[in-house]
């Protein structure tokens, strides 16, 4: 990458773009909504069980101008899911802004381990144990939502919510390949313990993406 360009990036003014589509947001509080997501490539949090791995490089995916992908995005949808990856990694405050201009209502997903950048309608925080979130996206989180792959992700799941605002909504999400084992054992949590609600990957239900 040349330094015109890698200036650009450190920016946030180019964004290293994996892919950008328009589906049906499958998780949390906005389940059911269309969306149009853009998912941006660069995470270093390396959770073994990630189903977008090949987001992890940044360097594989071309770096585009942010002014491009608000051009796409605002032809599909008033709601738009900034998804990586971890879009964290990189400056928010451009593509953010640009997307506000054009009134759209913006979303993000993050493990929120990095500084929060950007303008958000709506955060999404799904913590991870290897690099935890920073206090001040724990302070601003709508919806906490933790994936459950093994029985200590309860532990770790109240011990994050311990930590956001009073009305963060709180998510209980079966990691996919383990859903058979963990389901039940979510339905069972949360029934003993209604403060949290079950998150599901509908759009694989659906099978779309």
């Amino acid at each position: 990458m040349d330094k015109e360009i890698q200036s650009l990036v450190d920016k946030g003014e180019m964004l290293p773009l994996m892919e950008e589509f328009y589906t049906i947001q499958g998780e949390g509080f906005y389940k059911g909504t269309a969306a149009y997501f853009v998912r941006i490539g660069g995470c270093d949090v390396g959770c073994h069980w990630c189903d977008v791995k090949e987001s992890w490089n940044a360097n594989l995916h071309p770096p585009t101008k942010t002014s491009q992908i608000v051009e796409n995005a605002k032809k599909y949808s008033d709601t738009i899911v900034v998804t990586g990856g971890e879009p964290l990694t990189w400056d928010m405050t451009p593509l953010t802004k640009g997307l506000k201009a054009e009134g759209l209502q913006v979303h993000i997903e993050t493990s929120g381990a990095y500084k929060l950048t950007g303008i958000w309608d709506w955060i999404c925080l799904s913590p991870k144990k290897m690099k935890l979130p920073t206090q001040e996206v724990y302070e601003k989180a709508d919806e906490l939502k933790v994936i459950v792959y093994n029985k200590d992700d309860f532990r770790f799941a109240e011990e994050q919510a311990t930590k956001v605002n009073d009305n963060c909504i709180l998510y209980l999400q079966p990691e996919w390949s383990k859903r058979d084992k963990v389901v039940p054992e979510i339905v069972d949590y949360v029934m003993a313990n209604p403060k949290w609600k079950v998150s599901l990957q509908t759009h694989k239900y659906l099978n779309i993406p």
